[in-house]
C-alpha cells in the first residue's frame, strides 16, 4: 500500500524538520549565557533562565510532539478519505492545521522572545502580547472547523457525546479566540504591561470556560445526544 501524503502532510514534515535543525543550531551556536525562558505575570520580566542546551532540547521536544500529533491527524484524515467520509476528513485536516499553527507559533515565540532577546527589552511584554494575539486569531479561524478528535478542540465529556455540542462549542471558542486575538494585537501597543498579558490570559481562560459550558448546554438540549 502506497502512503499518499497531502500538501499539509508535506508542509508538516518540512516545518518540523526545520524546527529540529533550529534545535541543533541552538545547541551548537546559540547564546552562551543564560537565556530567558519564563516571564513573571506580576512584572512581565524574565524570572527563569536556561542554557542553550536546555532551550535546544525544548525546541526539539516540541518538534517531535508536534510531528507525532499532526502526523497522526493527517493519517486519520487519509483513512477517513479512503472510507469515503469527507466530512470527517475535513474536520481532521482542520485539526492538523491547528496543531501545525500552534507548535510553529510556539517556536516563533521562542525565537523572538528568548533567542531574540525581545523578552529583555522594555517593550518585550507588548511584543509577546501581539504575537500571542496573532497566534490565537489564527487558531480561532480554524477551530470551528475541527472535527471530533483526541487532541484538538473543546474536548469536554458532553462534546464527545453530541456532535452538535462539539460543533457549537468549537465554533464559539473559535470566534472568541479569533476576535479576541485581533483585539489583543490592537491593544498591545497602548495597554500597560503586564496588565495586557494578564488580561489576554484571563480572556483565554474565560473563553475556554464559556465553550465548556456551551458544550454542556447544547448536549443537554440535543435529542440525539448519547447518554453517559
Amino acid at each position: 500500500m502506497t502512503l499518499k501524503l497531502s500538501t499539509l502532510d508535506k508542509l508538516t514534515g518540512l516545518l518540523f524538520a526545520g524546527q529540529m535543525i533550529l534545535a541543533g543550531n541552538t545547541a551548537l551556536n546559540g547564546p552562551t549565557g543564560p537565556i530567558p525562558t519564563h516571564f513573571s505575570m506580576a512584572t512581565g520580566q524574565a524570572d527563569g533562565w536556561h542554557d542553550r542546551t536546555g532551550v535546544a532540547l525544548a525546541i526539539a521536544g516540541m518538534a517531535v510532539l508536534g510531528l507525532v500529533l499532526a502526523g497522526g491527524l493527517g493519517r486519520a484524515a487519509a483513512n477517513a478519505e479512503a472510507d469515503g467520509d469527507m466530512g470527517r476528513k475535513r474536520g481532521l485536516v482542520a485539526a492538523q492545521a491547528v496543531i501545525l499553527i500552534a507548535f510553529t507559533g510556539i517556536t516563533v515565540l521562542t525565537l523572538t522572545v528568548s533567542l531574540g532577546a525581545v523578552g529583555d527589552r522594555p517593550d518585550g511584554p507588548s511584543a509577546m502580547m501581539a504575537v500571542f494575539g496573532l497566534l490565537f486569531a489564527a487558531l480561532g479561524a480554524l477551530l470551528g472547523r475541527v472535527g471530533p478528535n483526541p487532541w484538538v478542540g473543546v474536548r469536554t465529556p458532553w462534546a464527545y457525546k453530541s456532535r452538535t455540542a462539539w460543533d457549537r462549542s468549537n465554533r464559539l471558542a473559535g470566534r472568541l479566540w479569533f476576535f479576541g486575538g485581533i483585539v489583543a494585537v490592537g491593544l498591545s501597543t497602548v495597554m500597560p504591561q503586564p496588565l495586557g498579558m494578564q488580561s489576554l490570559i484571563g480572556f483565554v481562560l474565560v473563553s475556554a470556560l464559556l465553550a465548556a459550558v456551551e458544550s454542556w448546554r447544547v448536549w443537554r438540549a440535543d435529542p440525539d445526544r448519547q447518554p453517559f
